[in-house]
């Protein structure tokens, strides 16, 4: 693989050597050279012997007063804390933001006000179905959640690679996670939400029909961490110096530009590395190529959100970036990886609370009742009030209060005070510098109320839909009959094409003739008419913002033995200038010898390195290396695969066997000649496009009946 040894590498190849002893029944004693590190108990005790438990004699019973097997198997039992009732599989890396543009006009946050200063940061993405063990491409919303160790204290942006929600109102939280998790009584299905119970939820509640278009596009399975957005999905404020507010919504955009994967691939990576986004990430980090987003804002005052068509205050809408442009004025990098998943991934905790001097709440119902939960949900994971002293979470700016005890204290207050007023000395409050919140004047009848402004739950998600790419479109549709071909019941099928038909009749028709059903339902009851005048937006398509560029992708080359070296050579120098990598794939792992007697090493074993797990694919054989392959169902699905999922294909002349018995056809743009180093650069230049859509198109005409069906074409 391009790039400098990892320190996992690093740590294979610079193996440490122990004295190892055997004893009586051959277990292995690792013994402590002179000066070395020794092995003790929580207490220091030093340990003499961590294989053999304290019996009387050598098959009799064991001791209680062997108190390094007590606390070994007590430590053990207790090692596991509640995973997170949601966004339980997560993955944490380090970073820093850097301030580019100062927001002083706007806010006094010194993290927001200081150019150049910069910022330490911890990000962690997620599921948010899944349980800890599911595997990372399920179909789902994608935590992106950032906390910020300002000057002034801990800020927590609590975001999803979404930039809307399920739903409007804090209440519904419960109901929409039982019916996103497994049914009760059966536990099952794990990570998906193709099942009755989602989609009867869904279909009961119609706001949240903008975020099913989201989840049913390509967003939902993206290509890794490293080539999604960002959203704080809320409305917050700033908070100037003369208090005045601005309010704000916070945007990171991925410097690699998006991408996402095919959901029949996403299908097969789960098979091959449930891992994928978690090891895509530690690599990029471990090989000297961290990910960098832009972080942007869309600021606005109270005449534009009086006039804007949709409420502000609703978590189920967006400001389209063609009303509002995103301003970019900072960036960060992901950089660190961490030292124990456990104690930084596994413990950090984020609470949407958590802001800073100058950054502020608005009445957003969603964001309300999240800042009651989200603290209260870390008391129950975390086993007590004093989370904030575990590393992870604690500021990196002084620190003090008259909180004190409770488990597991890290510190309390030093001396005779733990109160204040007192005379005794101590923190005091500071009118100048403290957080000051926003002064809103508020009136209006108590009641549990929602206002009839969050009434339009259509038009936003037409404008979603009708702003994608047609094969966007078209992989929409495919979701939708997939997800709603796994619910048993017609009536909740019928009752999603009923809520279709309020966002685009083409798309309810084309679901509805891949269900099979035979009439159309009536639409379902809109509390406002469907807006058919909101124009596209190109910033919520991803095909249509291709980066042009292979960088930070992989390359997938396999190799024969008897391959021309000279191709294999200026592909692998060309990826490493191009600042992507390569692994290169073989019949065997140990490699492959090329035509001019090198062995070229294999990272994968062909069963093991599907082509499912690289951007673009290489086949660099030798005419009787082509030959073997080509009775090799494994190699067979390798090419199918590569071409069936829209890939662009180098391959050298030899290959033609290896097509030939796998069906696919040399004539696509996508599938590229490689005999001269030209040939290579041309072939990566064409790969910075990513995909061949038109392949899926001329090859999938009539899947799910979609394209065909109804004279609908996308």
């Amino acid at each position: 693989m391009a790039g400098t040894v990892g320190k996992d590498q690093g740590a294979i190849s610079h193996a440490q050597t122990f004295d190892n002893q055997p004893g009586a029944a051959g277990e292995t004693h690792q013994i402590a050279p002179a000066g070395g590190e020794v092995l003790t108990t929580s207490q220091g005790v030093p340990v003499a012997d961590d294989q053999n438990t304290l019996r009387v004699g050598e098959r009799g019973p064991a001791l209680l007063e062997d108190f390094h097997f007590r606390e070994k198997i007590f430590h053990f039992d207790h090692e596991r804390i509640p995973e997170r009732v949601v966004h339980a599989r997560g993955y944490g890396v380090h970073g820093v933001f850097t301030l580019n543009e100062s927001l002083a006009q706007y806010t006094t946050a010194k993290v927001l006000t200081e150019v150049g200063e910069q910022t330490p940061m911890f990000v962690r993405f997620s599921t948010v179905a899944g349980n800890k063990g599911s595997f990372d491409l399920a179909r789902d919303v994608r935590g992106f959640a950032a906390k910020f160790y300002t000057k002034e204290g801990n800020w927590d942006l609590v975001g999803n690679n979404i930039p809307v929600f399920f739903i409007q109102d804090a209440i519904k939280f419960p109901d929409l996670v039982h019916a996103a998790k497994p049914a009760p009584d059966r536990e099952f299905p794990q990570a998906q939400t193709a099942h009755d119970n989602f989609w009867d939820f869904i279909t009961l509640t119609p706001e949240s029909m903008h975020m099913i278009m989201w989840t049913m596009s390509d967003r939902a399975i993206p290509r890794g961490f490293r080539f999604m957005e960002g959203f704080g999905v809320h409305t917050f404020r700033l908070i100037n110096a003369e208090g005045s507010s601005t309010f704000v919504k916070f945007h990171f955009k991925p410097r690699l530009g998006l991408q996402s994967v095919m959901w029949n691939e996403a299908v097969k990576i789960n098979g091959a590395d449930p891992d994928y986004h978690r090891r895509d990430l530690w690599d990029a980090i471990d090989l000297g190529a961290p990910p960098e987003w832009d972080l942007g804002v869309q600021l606005f005052d109270d005449a534009f959100a009086e006039q804007f068509e949709f409420d502000v205050l609703d978590p189920t809408k967006i400001i389209p970036e063609e009303q509002i442009p995103v301003r970019i004025i900072g960036s960060f990098v992901l950089n660190g990886l961490v030292d124990n998943f456990f104690a930084e991934t596994e413990q950090v905790a984020f609470c949407t609370q958590n802001v800073v001097p100058g950054i502020g709440f608005s009445n957003d119902p969603l964001l309300q009742g999240r800042n009651f939960s989200y603290l209260d949900t870390q008391l129950k994971r975390l086993g007590g009030p004093n989370f904030t002293h575990i590393p992870i979470n604690a500021p990196r700016c002084p620190m003090h209060n008259f909180q004190q005890d409770g488990h597991m204290a890290m510190r309390n207050p030093k001396g005779r005070a733990n109160y204040e007023p007192n005379t005794w000395g101590g923190p005091r409050e500071s009118p100048t510098t403290g957080y000051r919140h926003f002064a809103e004047p508020v009136s209006g009848q108590k009641g549990q109320l929602r206002p009839e402004s969050f009434g339009d739950h259509y038009s936003q998600a037409r404008q979603f839909f009708i702003s994608q790419a047609p094969i966007e479109q078209k992989h929409i549709g495919d979701a939708l009959v997939f997800e709603l071909s796994k619910c048993e019941r017609v009536d909740i099928r019928q009752r999603m094409v009923g809520h279709l038909l309020n966002i685009d009749e083409k798309l309810a028709k084309a679901v509805a003739s891949g269900l099979g059903m035979k009439t159309m339902p009536e639409p379902a009851r809109a509390q406002r008419p469907t807006r058919m005048d909101l124009p596209p937006s190109d910033a919520l398509s991803i095909v249509k913002r291709i980066p042009g560029t292979f960088e930070g992708r992989k390359l997938g080359i396999l190799v024969t033995d008897g391959a021309p070296s000279a191709l294999v050579t200026a592909l692998t120098e060309r990826v490493k200038a191009l600042k992507a990598v390569y692994e290169i794939v073989a019949p065997h792992i140990a490699g492959a010898e090329l035509d001019d007697g090198t062995l070229v090493e294999a990272k994968q074993k062909i069963d093991g390195g599907p082509s499912v797990l690289y951007d673009a694919v290489a086949l660099v054989v030798s005419e009787a290396g082509a030959k073997t392959l080509s009775k090799d169902k494994t190699a067979l699905d390798f090419v199918n695969d590569a071409f069936a999922h829209g890939k662009f294909i180098g391959h050298t002349a030899s290959a033609k066997t290896l097509f030939q018995k796998a069906g696919v056809e040399q004539g696509d743009e996508g599938v590229v000649l490689l005999e001269t180093v030209e040939d290579v650069a041309e072939f990566l230049r064409a790969c910075g496009q990513l995909r061949v859509w038109d392949r899926e198109i001329k090859n999938d005409l009539d899947a799910e009946g979609f394209l065909e069906a109804n004279d609908v074409t996308y």
